[in-house]
């Protein structure tokens, strides 16, 4: 396989052997390379300027400068890697604020171990990734409320449906099923979506649909 394929990852957590666990990991995939490791935010964001990795995986809770500032800076970087979150939180204030700050990806620390691979995969992909119990709980939370209503003058009903299932996590073969479109159809609306609002990639219409409606804020 040639290094053009190779996926760039750093990692950043302040604890030496979770750090090593998910070096361990990630070399072991014969398409990965660990290109730094980093104990602080502020050190993980220099370094992702400096090594400008594909994959920066942040623990959201570090000494100094937390993931979630550590995020807002890197996701600026150009070429703007992509952040895999690691928590210990699994509510719905700690996903919400990862996605704002330019997260892609939201892993639980207990998460399997196969769940970091997949979460790289799909955030290279220009997906969006939750841990498997998020996905089940949190994200239907986000979108639970009430009857749809388009968020953006500029969108479609139809549009309106597809960003509905693409942020409850649905893939382009369940949204086809759900609505009886082709796998082509869902796509193209989706570029025309991406289009229409200026977003590039699954995990930014996620944010926008926290923003605008789609899910309202939790009520206190």
């Amino acid at each position: 396989m040639g290094r053009s394929a190779l996926i760039r990852v750093l990692i950043a957590d302040d604890h030496a052997l979770v750090r090593a666990g998910i070096a361990s990991l990630l070399r072991a995939l014969a398409d990965v390379e660990v290109v730094g490791e980093a104990d602080d935010g502020a050190e993980a964001v220099a370094m992702a300027a400096r090594l400008l990795p594909d994959v920066v995986v942040l623990d959201i809770s570090m000494k100094g400068m937390n993931g979630l500032d550590a995020a807002q800076q890197i996701v600026k970087i150009s070429p703007a890697p992509k952040v895999i979150m690691l928590s210990m939180h699994a509510d719905r204030a700690f996903v919400e604020k990862a996605l704002i700050a330019g997260a892609s990806a939201y892993l639980i620390k207990d998460s399997a171990a196969g769940e970091l691979e997949r979460a790289m995969r799909s955030v290279v992909r220009g997906e969006a990734y939750m841990s498997a119990a998020l996905s089940r709980s949190v994200l239907e939370e986000f979108m639970r409320r009430g009857t749809m209503r388009t968020t953006d003058q500029s969108l479609t009903p139809r549009q309106t449906e597809v960003l509905k299932l693409l942020a409850e996590g649905s893939s382009t073969k369940e949204i086809a099923h759900a609505l009886g479109l082709s796998a082509k159809t869902v796509e193209s609306h989706r570029a025309q979506i991406q289009e229409r609002l200026g977003i590039r990639d699954l995990a930014g219409l996620i944010r926008y649909a926290m923003r605008t409606g789609l899910t309202p804020p939790e009520s206190h």
